[in-house]
């Protein structure tokens, strides 16, 4: 795989070492167990994987391009390029300033736009409208577009499934970044409908089967389907793809529920012409970051540690799996770790930000998982690992624990 010139102060000589060591020992990913690190009173169990994915990388890498071949001259990005704090205020404090908000809003006119200026497109990809107002402004919008291969991997697949008649379901949450861009490039080629979940598709499935009305269903899904769409005609011929940072295994139980739909109403012998299998629209750093967290469920850790942006949706369903098992905390760097008895963190059901005292059960030893989600640096993990470490006693050197990881490997 490519490798991307990112800056160095993301990188960690802790996490890289271990990802490095995880790499040339299971290099096609087949064991997602956590990788253990042992200091003694404490011990940390890393998932095999987690961080920046290619997606990512490669965004920060055009950025900081953008910024080494334009001196002088402004540049913006379209958003937040990925949704982490840190990564993001970085981009800004090098003169960068963003023209909307993550819900489209825009911060700075886009008729304030000169064709000298210089426009970054964030991974997350942009609408056709937003493309097309930047053309017309006269703004080059491909030196600079970030937008993740697996992005536009999902658009394509949308243009294909629309060329052979087939309405898009868009597994997402409609208000984000992605699939709002999902959605525009998707409606250009084929009627086009977001769901937000499994609760949303059994609601669906009861439009296809007819047994609900034309007036609930765009009443309903007001501001999630496409112009022009037909209630009769555009809900006998589907196929589903995803944002794809949402949980593969939901957008699986998605596809599946509506693949079952159409054999109820058109019989399995009927399926091909109904029902079309998207499975090959899974990001596959999502996937392997879920499955990553899966392998942490299977320990016997006391607690997880989750860290990463707030808005940032992978970071978001690896916290709804730990906390199924563990006292899960998401944190968006270490300063969230005050001191050994208490943590801010964000509450991903209230949506704010809570404390907790004596997070840190007094054990001996204490372990503890650790991973972060796409968008967070390993440098960022680095940091949480050293915080916790300085709380304990006796602690093992991290040399003598990566010496050891490395001769067991």
């Amino acid at each position: 795989m490519k490798q991307f010139n990112i800056p160095t102060f993301y990188k960690s000589p802790i996490i890289s070492k271990v990802k490095k060591l995880r790499k040339v020992d299971d290099p096609r990913k087949k064991d997602f167990t956590p990788t253990l690190l042992d200091f003694g009173p404490v011990q940390f169990y890393i998932a095999r994987h987690f961080g920046f994915c290619y997606g990512v990388e490669n965004a920060i890498e055009i950025s900081y391009k953008a910024l080494e071949e334009n001196e002088g001259k402004r540049i913006f990005l379209l958003s937040q390029m990925i949704h982490n704090p840190d990564v993001n205020n970085n981009l800004t404090s090098h003169g960068i300033q963003f023209l909307q908000d993550t819900e489209g809003n825009e911060l700075i006119s886009m008729d304030t736009l000169t064709p000298e200026d210089v426009v970054i497109i964030p991974a997350f990809g942009t609408t056709l409208e937003i493309e097309n107002k930047l053309k017309q402004i006269g703004v080059d919008i491909k030196a600079y577009n970030t937008t993740c291969p697996f992005v536009e991997k999902v658009w394509n697949r949308s243009q294909k499934l629309g060329e052979s008649d087939h309405t898009i379901v868009i597994h997402g949450k409609h208000n984000h970044e992605e699939t709002r861009a999902t959605f525009s490039h998707s409606s250009e080629s084929a009627p086009s409908i977001i769901v937000k979940n499994l609760e949303e598709t059994k609601i669906l499935s009861e439009f296809i089967q007819g047994k609900r009305s034309k007036e609930e269903f765009e009443d309903y899904f007001k501001g999630r389907f496409s112009p022009n769409f037909e209630f009769k005609n555009h809900l006998t011929k589907i196929g589903v793809v995803n944002q794809t940072t949402m949980l593969a295994t939901e957008t699986q139980e998605i596809a599946d529920f509506i693949r079952q739909t159409m054999i109820q109403k058109y019989g399995e012998s009927n399926i091909k012409d109904h029902y079309a299998d998207t499975r090959d629209t899974l990001c596959y750093a999502t996937n392997d970051n879920q499955n990553a967290t899966y392998g942490l469920m299977e320990t016997d850790a006391d607690l997880a540690i989750v860290v990463g942006g707030y808005n940032s949706s992978n970071t978001t369903h690896l916290v709804e799996l730990l906390e199924q098992k563990f006292p899960t905390f998401f944190i968006a760097n270490d300063d969230e770790i005050k001191n050994k008895n208490l943590i801010q963190f964000f509450d991903i059901h209230k949506k704010e930000i809570q404390e907790k005292l004596n997070f840190l059960p007094e054990k001996s030893p204490i372990k503890i998982i650790l991973t972060s989600g796409a968008s967070c640096p390993d440098s960022m993990v680095d940091s949480v690992l050293h915080k916790l470490l300085s709380y304990y006693k006796d602690t093992k050197e991290i040399s003598e624990v990566l010496k050891t990881l490395e001769t067991e490997n």
